[in-house]
């Protein structure tokens, strides 16, 4: 007879922001899809110790996002199923699931350099994981493309953050080092906000000086922000999907290993702190909007210059002297981005995907793969798969 009882489960995760409402809405419609559970859930911020009735109580599984070593081992006591989503600590016994943070950071540097920008800053806070590996996304996909950034970053928590005021003027003084136009990174919203209100301040146009994007796409924040905050999107929602069916098996007694599982984020949302393009040659900015818009739909250099009306010689001239790269490599780049994208999150076979980015020929997309990422398709999906 099929086992039908309720499983107790405890959800450890925060209220108080769009990340942590959105991994409890995957959790949800896992349980509403697949199992039986009670769940308890309290509100609560992000950080906020875990509630008195957690260790009182008898579970058949946790969720918990503020896991802590001395958590770790008070559920181990327990002797409970546990699957930890916390973002600050590695190495704490159980089954993990985050968001892939590195992805996040790459992602927003693709976004920023399809601006046209070539000078990029990034503020973040210190001492936190789940920054650093925000920024060595960033900085390291600027890297393989010939460009630096400028960081700036100062405490998140405890007795050294910084008074509002002193911050956004020490903020300003960062700025003000910066070259105009400038893409900066914020690490997430909040940070985003508080660049944009020194952007403000300070009487600088975003985007047209200051291109910003945050990460986490809280309506509210970026709505709020004045001007809009474009912001990577995380895919929260499937972090919690898949923490619910990780739990759920190891509360039916499978066995699982303690590894990371990674989530890929999902897009860039672009609001007015980011729609620009940061080009001063008004056809350059015309080809590559050209571009960007129907890259994937087959179209060669001769369709570019049917909308540029400039002899092929001095546009590729002026869109290397813009962009750092060929009118074709523009279009292969673009082209690339939508293939690698695809792999990554679709199961289409490669010849449906090859046909999606505008190439002809599965053999000449194999051989595109190798020779930007050192890899053919089919490896790269594996590697880069949703779950990492």
């Amino acid at each position: 007879m099929k086992n039908t009882k309720i499983k107790r489960v405890a959800v450890l995760v925060e209220t108080s922001n769009a990340y942590g409402r959105e991994i409890q809405l995957g959790i949800a419609d896992y349980v509403r899809a697949n199992s039986r559970w009670s769940m308890f859930v309290e509100q609560h911020e992000l950080g906020a110790l875990p509630p008195p009735w957690l260790l009182r109580q008898t579970w058949d599984g946790i969720i918990s996002r503020p896991t802590t070593t001395a958590l770790a081992r008070a559920f181990g006591a327990m002797k409970v199923s546990v699957v930890d989503l916390n973002d600050l600590h590695h190495d704490l016994g159980y089954p993990r699931l985050q968001s892939d943070n590195s992805a996040i950071g790459r992602l927003a540097a693709d976004h920023l350099r399809d601006l046209g920008l070539k000078r990029y800053g990034f503020c973040g806070f210190a001492g936190e994981a789940w920054v650093t590996e925000r920024r060595e996304g960033f900085v390291q996909r600027l890297k393989q493309i010939g460009f630096t950034a400028s960081c700036y970053q100062t405490p998140w928590r405890g007795r050294c953050v910084l008074p509002w005021a002193i911050e956004q003027d020490r903020l300003a003084q960062w700025l003000k080092q910066l070259q105009p136009p400038v893409g900066i990174f914020s690490c997430n919203d909040v940070r985003g906000r508080q660049v944009l209100e020194v952007c403000r301040r300070l009487g600088y146009a975003v985007p047209q000086q200051f291109a910003v994007v945050g990460v986490d796409n809280d309506e509210l924040l970026c709505r709020m922000s004045d001007p809009p905050l474009s912001s990577v999107l995380p895919d929260a929602h499937r972090l919690g999907f898949e923490a619910a069916s990780l739990l759920d098996r190891l509360m039916a007694g499978r066995k699982v290993l303690a590894v990371v599982r990674l989530i890929k984020p999902r897009a860039v949302v672009i609001r007015q702190s980011s729609d620009t393009l940061a080009i001063e040659d008004p056809d350059v900015a015309t080809a590559l909007r050209f571009i960007r818009l129907k890259g994937c739909a087959g179209v060669h250099v001769s369709d570019v210059l049917r909308v540029v009306p400039l002899s092929r010689s001095l546009l590729e001239r002026r869109f290397r002297q813009s962009i750092g790269r060929s009118l074709h490599a523009e279009i292969r780049a673009v082209q690339l981005r939508k293939a690698a994208q695809l792999l990554e999150e679709t199961d289409r076979p490669l010849k449906q995907i090859a046909s999606l980015c505008g190439i002809r020929r599965v053999e000449y997309l194999s051989y595109l793969f190798n020779e930007n990422f050192g890899l053919p398709p089919g490896a790269y999906r594996r590697r880069h798969a949703k779950l990492g």
